[in-house]
């Protein structure tokens, strides 16, 4: 079973020539764990869809802001909020988890220095 990705449209993920493209090496895990999860039966992809193209919304409803637009972390982020909503996982226990991960890592672990 392989995730039914959209081509085109708010959830497709980036691509060039055809291929999914990843700028840092957490977007392919974060890409990697949801489509895992989903071909394991832990959720459908409609649901994992719907929560992803609430989360681009959310963000482009709130793009004024001035938050770059990171299509993996709205991702990760919809992945979060279908595994809340199945009782999976709790939010405090991925904050939890994330605190805990980034203190045992070094800073730029997974991080490509950017200049500001």
């Amino acid at each position: 079973m392989t995730a039914p990705l959209d081509i085109e449209g708010p959830a497709a993920p980036p691509r060039s020539n055809g291929e999914l493209v990843f700028a840092e090496p957490w977007e392919s895990r974060a890409f990697g764990m949801a489509v895992s999860l989903y071909e394991a039966g832990t959720f459908t992809w409609p649901e994992f869809q719907a929560a992803l193209i609430a989360r681009i919304a959310a963000w482009e409803a709130g793009a004024a802001q001035g938050e770059p637009y990171n299509y993996y972390r709205l991702w990760l982020a919809a992945l979060e909020d279908v595994l809340a909503g199945l009782s999976a996982v709790s939010t405090d226990e991925v904050t939890t988890r994330t605190q805990a991960l980034a203190q045992r890592r070094p800073r730029g672990h997974d991080h490509r220095d950017h200049p500001h």
